[in-house]
């Protein structure tokens, strides 16, 4: 019968059957060692022995080359009259080590003994007699006995190396090894690889291998790791990757740990690296993006050749241990926990020193997970390993609580952990699961602050006199309306519904392009006495309401915006009372038609003055001080336990805070009215330099900071006659502007010049700062304007500065450029005195 063209079992793990390191191993045996694969009939029926390799020993004993090709029956028909096929099918299906008497010829030789075999995976590794009978039996008994340990340790080195490539070939994680300063990819798995587009990276730098890394960080704490040798831990990590290698980037997140690696004197020798992508959490909690893709892992390691000579071999076989432990550490030293399980029952066949610590007790390796932890059972953990198993598949279950003592006292604690199970196969069958977990104690506790935080929020709106209502989501769902805000629409119903739904009188009116403007962009919008159509009552008529509002958008954990809280006053009757005393006044006017034109305008002064001054004492001051004072009550009601409480006492001092900052801007308001309505200050010599020193020492803790550099170049106009406060004034401003907004990636460079054109005065202040936008330019000199909130301002300044300037009969400029900086250029008449 030709057994060449039977079907050869296949190897589950994707190994060479020629993998030169297990072959330079079995040369390393003098006794004769043959490795063979099972050959199989078309009923699955077991028929012979393929000849896979030969070591050197059983070259010369068989007289065959180490590949010869073909089955044991093919190149020893001797071997089946002995039972040696016979004895071989047993050894094999019976899975463990064997020994018999057997004679085994190739070519003229015949030699008779001790035959040895044992399987290893999917293939099976046989020890034949030793041609050299001759001698005293003990030295020969005690030879094939060091034959037959050398034979059933290579197995299990071979076994344990396929055990361990199998793992890493169904690892869920993303595994690395970078090697030197330079990060140098020694070990890359496919996952890895997969989520860089597939393209190669062993053998290439990291920052060469992954360029679209350059800007995201991941470099510097590689470095930091290499340098101080300390462990980084990187949670719900957002990377730009070049999935397609197109050039085109694709947003991931990855929980990920960066460990040092060590040569044997201790020293650092590179990075080990071990991510998992956790796109589909973070995804699914934004709601923006799609579910995170399945991952599919597995490991390739490539070694060197191994040269005939014994040093070179003994070499090989040394790195391939240290590639074995290399891979042992990994899971050694993860923070993760790690477990393979095998068999049905769930047998612990390895589990890292992390899993150890969430089961403590006796050695866990050997028993049964159930056995461990009986919790486990009633949990409903061991029958998600089951459906596991039996279905062959993957599984993810996220945040699974477990109660566990504490170290020390012993009370119980709750950890909670995100699981991936993941089947692993042998020889074509599942032999277990693998267990993958993550520590997310951290997050979900912090989720939990955060909706406590956000319930005592809303039970501050609940109980504040204004009105305010919080919609949720895009479609602007009521979720919260205080008892003051519902006053306003008796006996409509309001909560869960989407505010359109809610109050569809507001259809073709600003109010849905103004939610949506502050749901798009983030910005606040306030409106000052804004007129709307609305019904108070439920199919109620409409009627004219006047509202004073703000719109501010809330925001998520991560930043996005997930709804908008409005803060609302109805003005109605204030406004019409206005209305009607403008009325009566444009009637009292009409009396006196002369004087029409000079009192047009300057109503219109006082009715802009007026509206600003009735707004910040009565709108804004108003509801200020009685939430002051609302939360001056609450903190006496509170009881100290409560007040004390770390959640609790950050919030209230964010709210003080919010309050204190409200009320400065009503006093710079008051400033600003106050300074409007001042009389004219005389103008005097000023000298410049003079003045810009003084203010250089009041902006001391700004130029502090940093090493930022103070530029004056104002010989060109030692003098100025102008009211020495507001020159102060317009310098103090533009400096400390300068320097509050300053680029972090440079050194700030802020510059004061002055000279003289003909009968003008230019002053100059130029920064090499944040820069501004055409559009931010434009609304730079207005009232209450801000560009950038991640520093405090009132959106005053500027506006003063322009007051003065423009009363003073100059001009003001700017130009200004995103990231390059800023000049601002004004122009003043320098000729006679000004009065300011």
């Amino acid at each position: 019968m030709d057994f060449s063209s039977l079907p050869v079992a296949g190897n589950p793990l994707g190994l060479p059957a020629d993998d030169e390191l297990v072959c330079a191993g079995l040369d390393l045996s003098p006794a004769a060692l043959l490795l063979c694969r099972p050959v199989f009939g078309p009923d699955d029926q077991l028929l012979d022995f393929a000849l896979d390799y030969l070591n050197a020993a059983a070259q010369r004993q068989l007289a065959l080359p180490a590949r010869p090709g073909g089955t044991v029956r093919t190149h020893l028909p001797e071997a089946q009259a002995a039972g040696m096929v016979a004895f071989c099918q047993r050894v094999f299906e019976a899975g463990i080590a064997g020994q018999a008497q057997a004679n085994t010829a190739a070519e003229g030789s015949e030699t008779y003994g001790p035959l040895a075999a044992r399987r290893s995976g999917a293939q099976l590794v046989v020890s034949l007699p030793d041609a050299a009978v001759e001698g005293h039996r003990a030295t020969q008994e005690a030879l094939r006995a060091s034959q037959a340990r050398e034979t059933d340790a290579l197995a299990e080195a071979l076994r344990q190396r396929l055990r361990l490539l199998a793992v890493f070939e169904e690892a869920p994680g993303l595994i690395a090894r970078l090697s030197g300063p330079d990060h140098v990819i020694e070990l890359a798995n496919d996952a890895f690889r997969q989520a860089f587009g597939g393209r190669e990276l062993v053998g290439r730098p990291y920052r060469e291998a992954a360029p679209e890394l350059a800007d995201q960080f991941f470099f510097d704490w590689l470095d930091t790791v290499y340098r101080t040798g300390e462990t980084f831990h990187g949670n719900e990590v957002r990377a730009e990757l070049d999935r397609t290698n197109t050039g085109q980037l694709e947003p991931s997140y990855y929980n990920f740990t960066y460990q040092a690696t060590r040569d044997a004197a201790g020293a650092v020798a590179g990075v080990l690296v071990f991510a998992y992508d956790v796109s589909e959490q973070v995804r699914a909690r934004q709601q923006l993006e799609q579910l995170n893709q399945e991952l599919e892992t597995r490991v390739a390691e490539r070694t060197r050749t191994a040269v005939a000579a014994q040093a070179e071999v003994l070499a090989a076989a040394r790195r391939q241990v240290e590639a074995r432990e290399s891979f042992y550490q990994v899971f050694e030293q993860t923070p993760a926990l790690i477990a393979l399980l095998r068999e049905p029952n769930h047998r612990i066949e390895y589990c890292n020193p992390a899993f150890g610590r969430l089961f403590p007790g006796p050695d866990l390796v050997g028993r049964l997970l159930n056995e461990v932890a009986p919790e486990l059972v009633t949990s409903g953990f061991i029958g998600r390993l089951d459906h596991v198993y039996s279905q062959g598949n993957t599984g993810v279950d996220y945040a699974v609580p477990f109660v566990g003592a504490a170290p020390g006292n012993g009370a119980p604690q709750t950890t909670y952990f995100t699981f991936t199970y993941q089947a692993y196969k042998e020889s074509g069958r599942t032999a277990g699961v693998s267990v993958f977990a993550y520590d997310v104690t951290a997050q979900v506790l912090a989720r939990q602050a955060r909706e406590q935080q956000q319930q005592q929020l809303e039970d501050l709106f609940m109980q504040a006199p204004a009105p305010i209502v919080i919609l949720d989501g895009p479609d602007l769902v009521f979720q919260l309306v205080n008892p003051a805000y519902q006053q306003i629409f008796p006996g409509r119903e309001l909560v869960g519904k989407p505010l359109l739904e809610a109050l569809p009188e507001l259809v073709g009116t600003v109010i849905p392009d103004l939610f949506a403007q502050v749901y798009d962009t983030g910005e606040p919008y306030v409106a000052q006495e804004m007129p709307l159509l609305m019904a108070r009552h439920e199919d109620g008529p409409l009627e004219e309401i006047y509202w004073t509002f703000s719109y501010q958008a809330r925001r998520d954990e991560h930043g996005a915006v997930d709804g908008v809280r409005v803060f609302a006053n109805e003005v109605t009757e204030p406004v019409r009372a206005r209305q009607l005393a403008l009325a009566n006044t444009r009637q009292a006017q009409a009396l006196a038609q002369e004087l029409t034109a000079a009192n047009q305008q300057l109503s219109r002064a006082n009715a802009d003055l007026d509206a600003f001054a009735y707004t910040a004492a009565h709108d804004l001051r108003g509801p200020v001080d009685n939430l002051d004072g609302l939360l001056v009550a609450l903190q006496e009601q509170l009881p100290p336990a409560v007040r004390t409480n770390p959640d609790v006492r950050p919030l209230l001092d964010l709210i003080q805070g919010a309050l204190a900052r409200f009320s400065r801007t009503l006093d710079q308001l008051t400033d600003v009215i106050r300074e409007q309505a001042a009389p004219e200050q005389p103008a005097e010599a000023v000298e410049l330099a003079a003045l810009v020193e003084d203010v250089r020492l009041d902006l001391g803790p700004l130029l502090s900071t940093g090493t930022p550099r103070l530029l004056v170049d104002v010989a060109g106009c030692p003098r100025l006659t102008f009211a020495p406060r507001n020159l102060r004034s317009i310098v103090y401003n533009l400096l400390s502007n300068a320097l509050k907004y300053r680029d972090l990636s440079r050194e700030p460079v802020v510059h004061i010049r002055c000279r003289t054109l003909g009968a003008t005065i230019v002053l100059e202040v130029a920064d090499n700062g944040l820069g501004l936008s055409e559009s931010q330019q434009g609304r730079l000199f207005g009232l209450f304007e801000r560009m950038h909130n991640h520093v405090e301002g009132s959106g005053l300044g500027l506006y003063t500065v322009k007051k003065i300037v423009e009363n003073a009969g100059g001009t003001i400029a700017v130009q200004s450029q995103p990231g390059v900086g800023t000049t601002f250029t004004i122009t003043l008449p320098g000729s006679d005195p000004v009065q300011l």
